[in-house]
């Protein structure tokens, strides 16, 4: 299958009331645009989204009772902690 690019809409106009150009000129304009922001929405071919999750999956994987036991195991010392 053909891989589609989507185009950039970054210099494309926005109307003041969407949430993308109010937390852009909010921010300060250091910031790398390549970087990924909850903030603004992400549009991209399904070819994009898939290779995003891909990626997210190749990541570490922690089984829920194993997050849960760490946590529990967190929240106590944090809580003896605050106790002395």
């Amino acid at each position: 299958m053909e891989k589609k690019l989507c185009e950039n809409q970054e210099n494309a106009p926005m109307r003041v009331g969407e949430p993308a150009v109010a937390y852009r000129t909010a921010t300060p304009k250091t910031r790398s645009s390549a970087e990924w922001n909850p903030n603004v929405p992400f549009h991209g071919t399904q070819e994009e989204w898939w290779e995003h999750f891909r990626r997210i999956e190749e990541g570490n994987f922690t089984p829920l009772k194993e997050a849960n036991r760490e946590f529990d195991v967190w929240k106590k010392e944090y809580l003896a902690s605050r106790l002395k």
